[in-house]
């Protein structure tokens, strides 16, 4: 019994804190002190300048992620898609409304891997595993936007080529990509960096997690939940129970242990991405359905994240 309460104990100081930065969002939100303006604004900031930060340091202070990431990303790339085909065959069998399917199916495979899945790492590596786990995003990141575009594409209308090539040019203005190479390359040809480039870099950084998580507790609107109940039960399932539980159980098959079963746990045990709604929005999907999915799967993975934490280290896996 008391190994069964250590574990949780253990579990509890990772999603612990990332629980009550989200509730705090909520509050703040609540009364006021954060309103709509300020998330808007915190949020670009965090995209565009505080997480590149935080991933930009984290690679170029680390020099041993280069030959553990590529096994780690390829296992990733390739069980990501895995899971999107599944999706993609399951879901129309479970759900006759043709036009919920995209939404449903974006839902189920897009994790919040930059904000949620990283501070899980942090929280549980420190910043060598986020070192690692920035690659791993990097990756994913280019793989969600084009399955994004296949899944959300209208039955009567594929994909055509001005819309792939708006999809390329946004990848590569993506501000974490670019400091994910920028990282890279500055890592390899061994480029020194200023000290006061990095403390103030790391100002920046040490920003990202608090003001992204506060910024999505804030964003939450729970009682949304009511509509399209089945759709989004079943899309929050897939997400939180399924993906997880089949991309882990796989990459334990195919070999990882440690950090790098923990990092794909992370990522995909992750809510659904926040991009989804704004990707369903703009390519005319149900972005009510959307907004749902990510609220109930915010507050669902705190539980479900937790409860595989206590497996996977009580089986001394992670």
């Amino acid at each position: 019994m008391s190994g069964i309460i250590e574990q949780f104990i253990f579990s509890a100081t990772i999603t612990g804190p990332i629980c009550l930065m989200l509730l705090l969002g909520i509050l703040l939100r609540r009364f006021q002190v954060i309103n709509e303006p300020f998330i808007d604004t915190a949020s670009k900031l965090v995209f565009k300048v505080t997480l590149p930060a935080l991933l930009f340091l984290s690679i170029i202070k680390s020099d041993s992620i280069t030959d553990n990431s590529i096994p780690l990303v390829t296992y990733g790339v390739l069980a990501n898609i895995t899971f999107f085909l599944f999706a993609t065959f399951t879901v129309k069998w479970l759900i006759k409304d043709n036009h919920q399917h995209g939404v449903i199916i974006q839902g189920a495979f897009r994790s919040n891997t930059g904000i949620i899945g990283l501070a899980y790492v942090a929280n549980a590596y420190g910043d060598h595993g986020v070192a690692l786990a920035a690659i791993f995003v990097a990756a994913v990141t280019v793989l969600y936007n084009i399955l994004a575009v296949i899944t959300l594409s209208p039955r009567n209308q594929q994909p055509d080529l001005n819309t792939y090539k708006n999809m390329l040019i946004s990848i590569l203005k993506n501000p974490l990509i670019i400091a994910i190479v920028v990282a890279f390359v500055i890592q390899e040809l061994e480029i020194p960096m200023p000290d006061t480039v990095l403390h103030t870099g790391q100002y920046f950084a040490n920003m990202t997690l608090p003001l992204a998580l506060l910024c999505t507790g804030g964003s939450l609107n729970i009682s949304e939940l009511r509509h399209d109940k089945a759709s989004n039960i079943v899309s929050s399932s897939y997400k939180l129970i399924l993906c997880p539980l089949l991309i882990t159980f796989g990459g334990f098959l195919y070999g990882f242990r440690g950090l790098e079963l923990g990092i794909i746990f992370f990522m995909t045990a992750a809510p659904a991405a926040a991009a989804s709604y704004v990707m369903a929005r703009a390519m005319g999907g149900n972005a009510t359905l959307a907004a749902n999915i990510i609220a109930l799967t915010t507050v669902g993975s705190m539980v479900t994240t937790t409860l595989g934490i206590v497996i996977l280290s009580s089986l001394k896996l992670m």
